[in-house]
């Protein structure tokens, strides 16, 4: 995908100073980034820059890492992208994680009816390649009855081969996601996806370990939400999780929320798995980025409490997560090293999309996606081909605020109790 249009400042070289940059690969100390046009000139030594650089200088302690990529996010900024699937929608949402780090992400659409799906995908094609939005996932609808999580029942459908003619336009949406359950599609149904270049990732699913093999064969490369909406790994039933944990062919996303997976499930999935193969996902909600403490999903109300989203019967719905708070997560509750909590949020799901050239890396000829950290893991700041965020964002047209677009999302009070139990998506 080519690079936002030069803006005011892009024509010459700018430059970005930070104590520590993390190219993807290896730290440098005391450096900055080089910038021209938004894309990545190099990183050299602090000392070494021509004068006639304009330099943005980082407080000290600030780190510059690679901007996010977030393979799965529902909703954001009050919006939820199944009640309004359009171009609009998709790029509030990305807007509403940017000031957490997020510079590429794929809205998503869970289960739901055929129209909504269709709206979705053209909306996608008018929108991908702009604003951070890298493709659209389609989680659902041809996923097992028997998982459903939070989807709708009355949405979840067995796939057909007629399937293939709709969701083969998702090749013209980027790098696009289908969440599929393999025991509920015809044969040959994800080789043709696959084929195509449309990301097939497993997810809301029972199936056996040899369906889940027969499927990497045919091009299954991705699992969703690893743990959740699956059958736990036994001693004779390595199902999904086994296959995911053994296979190096599988990207797997997790969320670390520390609600989703227990840290220490997640620790030693990261032990387990080949390195580069676990990317952090948000499967963020409206809530994102606002003080909503409800809101509706499809006609079902979801409340926050305690870190959790939760329908009324406890049903985990989706996280309050951004990737930002997923890499600290990784780092401070499952004991992962900076270097691979940073490279799970960026260049991990950058090479699962194929995008690894130009996004997850600060190497030169990449695009300038830049996250600024504190030594807390805090966002100072975020890049989008170069530019700040809240630059471009103040170019854009904001859409109106979350309670005049709908009156099913709604604000209450806070301060209600947690639910004791939940059951995991």
């Amino acid at each position: 995908m080519a690079p936002q249009p030069a803006g005011p400042t892009q024509g010459r070289r700018t430059a970005v100073s930070a104590d520590r940059i993390f190219d993807g690969h290896r730290w440098h100390d005391n450096a900055a980034v080089l910038i021209r046009q938004g894309l990545i000139e190099g990183i050299a030594a602090r000392g070494d820059i021509d004068p006639e650089t304009t330099m943005e200088a980082m407080p000290p302690g600030t780190l510059l890492a690679p901007g996010f990529i977030d393979l799965q996010v529902n909703g954001g900024g009050g919006i939820f992208l199944n009640d309004d699937p359009s171009p609009d929608a998709m790029r509030a949402i990305a807007r509403a994680h940017r000031r957490y780090g997020t510079t590429g992400c794929l809205p998503t659409l869970i289960s739901d009816h055929p129209a909504k799906a269709a709206t979705a995908i053209t909306a996608a094609k008018s929108v991908v390649g702009r604003d951070g939005i890298l493709g659209l996932h389609l989680e659902g609808p041809f996923i097992s009855p028997a998982r459903p999580g939070i989807h709708r029942s009355d949405c979840i459908v067995p796939a057909t081969a007629g399937d293939l003619e709709w969701l083969g336009q998702l090749s013209a949406t980027g790098s696009s996601i289908v969440t599929l359950a393999p025991e509920c599609v015809p044969y040959g149904f994800i080789k043709t996806l696959a084929v195509n270049g449309i990301r097939v990732s497993v997810g809301h699913s029972e199936a056996g370990s040899d369906c889940v093999s027969a499927a990497i064969d045919d091009g299954l490369s991705g699992v969703t939400h690893l743990f959740n909406a699956m059958p736990a790994m036994s001693a004779r039933a390595p199902g999904i999780v086994g296959v995911a944990l053994a296979d190096a062919r599988l990207t797997a996303g997790i969320i670390l929320d520390g609600i989703h997976v227990d840290p220490l499930v997640a620790r030693t999935a990261f032990a387990a798995k080949a390195p580069g193969t676990i990317a952090l996902v948000s499967d963020a909600m409206p809530t994102v980025g606002t003080e909503l403490d409800r809101f509706d999903l499809m006609g079902r109300e979801i409340r926050l409490r305690g870190g959790r989203l939760l329908s009324n019967d406890g049903t985990l719905a989706g996280a309050h997560l951004t990737l930002a708070t997923a890499v600290k997560n990784a780092v401070t509750l499952v004991g992962l090293s900076l270097d691979d909590a940073l490279r799970a949020a960026s260049l991990v799901p950058a090479r699962f999309l194929g995008l690894d050239r130009e996004r997850g890396t600060l190497g030169t000829g990449a695009r300038a996606d830049i996250v600024a950290l504190t030594p807390e893991l805090q966002v100072v700041a975020t890049w989008l081909a170069g530019e700040r965020a809240n630059e471009r964002d103040a170019a854009s047209s904001p859409l109106p605020a979350c309670g005049e677009r709908s009156t099913r999302i709604v604000r209450c009070a806070a301060g209600e109790g947690d639910y004791p139990r939940t059951r995991t998506r």
